[in-house]
């Protein structure tokens, strides 16, 4: 609970620091100082430790697995800042507004994280979603930034109508907005059949399909993806990084908690749904993004593929699927939020603008080796692990082999799309145009690199703190 409040009141401040630091050159340090206060809170939460007392068990309910998480999205939001807070800066004017929406939505990502009833799953899903369609509509110089914000808004507003439309409907049919009533309802009455699965009222399925089309649009899960390549490309570059990173594994863990928690005794009515829904997203994702000329337009297209994955751990229900989630989220942030730092630093965002990157920038052309093969899930890495732990708890979970066989093949055809653009940087000739790095910049994208490799090395240092 913590860490909702101070998000919330650094949030706050940040939108005065530019009143009262008119003549500040940036506010990237109070923006770093802020999150770096949110990775103490959260540490602190973890322990037991609080700094206000709140009731709100009927509202939020806090686990040993949200207090993890907060910590580890905490820390990639950090490393974020670190690599590409300085580019927040250069979007437009406003700076230090920014900033405070970045908490804003991290206040929002907090309540997700821990909500126990209905209508707190909709306030945080909309705490996040209304200040990322300012950002992405930030540059208002570029028409393909305000075509993207005004796309975002209408598609997301969509989403949120179908989303209380579901929830309407299972409040009308269960007659509470508490998830851990709900469950208890759907029990009882499977348990007064005398079957083993017993048919809920129609309108408890129709309230958690639309529930689980909303979700998926906000994760970009097929068929609601077509607005995540137009979004995320038209988008600032720096505000990609977070839409398809930070934001995406943090709305895949309410979609978890919801249907692990709610929908669980139901798991047979939505399993066939889902696994058509993953089955889409992997093959979608990966094929499309095969034919991309444009790195960013094919790392929008690889985040629907991942996606894919992720979609695993909402379907099996068991301490593996929290375990895989949690690598995912490290892994796929720390992977991507530093490919597109450096690609920040490129003017060609083509394959064709790495030609010779490894030559003239080693550091960046090494590091970003290491990104893609996690994303890719070659063994060392942190990727690796995040996608054998998803098929595992896959496997153990019951859920169809003809999915995990094509999840398998869908890995294999990534390879060939992120191998392109390694290929472009030490095996083609060019002189790629990259911005002057300095030495900090370099260090922090050694360091996110070290990370990815410990934890593919060693993924016990987060699934342990589960136990």
């Amino acid at each position: 609970m913590n860490v909702i409040i101070i998000s919330a009141l650094f949030g706050v401040l940040m939108m005065f620091s530019s009143v009262f630091y008119t003549k500040a050159k940036s506010y990237l340090p109070i923006a770093l100082l802020g999150f770096v206060a949110l990775l103490v809170v959260a540490i602190l939460d973890f322990n037991t430790i609080d700094l206000f007392k709140v009731q709100a068990d009927t509202m939020l309910r806090f686990s040993r697995f949200s207090y993890l998480f907060n910590i580890l999205i905490t820390g990639c939001a950090i490393m974020y800042l670190l690599l590409s807070g300085a580019d927040v800066e250069k979007v437009g004017s406003s700076r230090a507004e920014y900033f405070a929406l970045l908490f804003f939505i991290f206040c929002g990502i907090y309540i997700v994280a821990s909500f126990s009833n209905l209508l707190m799953l909709f306030i945080g899903i909309e705490i996040i979603s209304i200040p990322l369609y300012i950002l992405a509509s930030s540059d208002k110089r570029n028409l393909k930034s305000n075509e993207a914000g005004l796309k975002y808004f209408l598609m997301g507003a969509f989403s949120t109508g179908i989303m209380l439309l579901g929830i309407a409907f299972l409040y009308g049919s269960l007659g509470s907005f508490n998830i851990n009533e709900v469950q208890v309802a759907v029990e009882t009455r499977t348990a007064a059949n005398g079957i083993a699965y017993a048919l809920p009222k129609a309108w408890t399925v129709v309230g958690m399909m639309l529930l689980f089309a909303s979700m998926a649009f906000k994760v970009s899960v097929a068929p609601f993806h077509f607005w995540t390549p137009d979004v995320y490309d038209g988008s600032p570059t720096v505000f990609t990084s977070f839409m398809a990173t930070i934001v995406k594994a943090s709305v895949f863990i309410a979609f978890i908690s919801l249907f692990h928690t709610m929908f669980g005794v139901l798991q047979y009515k939505w399993l066939q749904f889902a696994s058509i829904a993953t089955a889409l997203t992997l093959i979608i994702g990966n094929i499309t993004a095969v034919f991309q000329q444009s790195v960013k337009r094919m790392l929008a297209y690889s985040s629907i593929a991942q996606a894919g994955f992720m979609m695993f751990a909402v379907m099996v229900l068991g301490e593996k699927a929290y375990h895989g989630m949690l690598l995912y989220t490290v892994s796929y942030c720390l992977a991507t939020v530093g490919i597109f730092a450096v690609l920040l630093r490129l003017k060609d965002y083509t394959f064709d603008g790495f030609n010779g990157l490894a030559k003239t920038q080693p550091v960046l052309a090494g590091t970003v080796t290491i990104f893609l093969l996690s994303l890719a899930g070659i063994p060392l890495t942190a990727g690796f692990f995040a996608k054998y732990y998803m098929l595992s708890a896959a496997i153990t979970g019951g859920i169809y082999m003809w999915l995990i066989i094509l999840a398998i093949l869908c890995a294999a055809v990534s390879v060939y799309y992120y191998f392109r653009v390694i290929q472009a940087m030490y095996f083609k000739e060019g002189t790629p145009q990259v911005e002057d790095s300095n030495t900090s910049f370099k260090f922090t994208l050694i360091v996110t690199a070290l990370l990815v490799l410990l934890i593919g090395i060693m993924p016990s240092v987060i699934t342990s703190w589960l136990e």
